[in-house]
């Protein structure tokens, strides 16, 4: 199976994608999953991470059939 990668609001609009899929047999952190998934973007500052929808950081260990979440730093007003 393999990780589901989704980017959300300014990230998908950054990278022109709204997701992607990451084939791997070894566990990856969630940093080396924006960096195989975002095709070597580099990380913007204060992006949240979450894998499969919890709160997570980019040491994170994401293994096969996990999701994980880009998602920019919330505003409000």
């Amino acid at each position: 199976m393999p990780i589901n990668v989704l980017f959300f609001a300014s990230l998908r609009e950054r990278l022109g994608k709204a997701q992607a899929s990451i084939d791997t047999d070894v566990p990856l952190t969630a940093h080396e999953v924006w960096q195989r998934s975002s095709g070597g973007a580099a990380l913007p500052v204060n992006v949240l991470v979450s894998v499969n929808q919890a709160y997570a950081n980019l040491e994170t260990l994401v293994q096969a059939g996990d999701e994980v979440a880009f998602l920019p730093p919330v505003t409000g007003g």
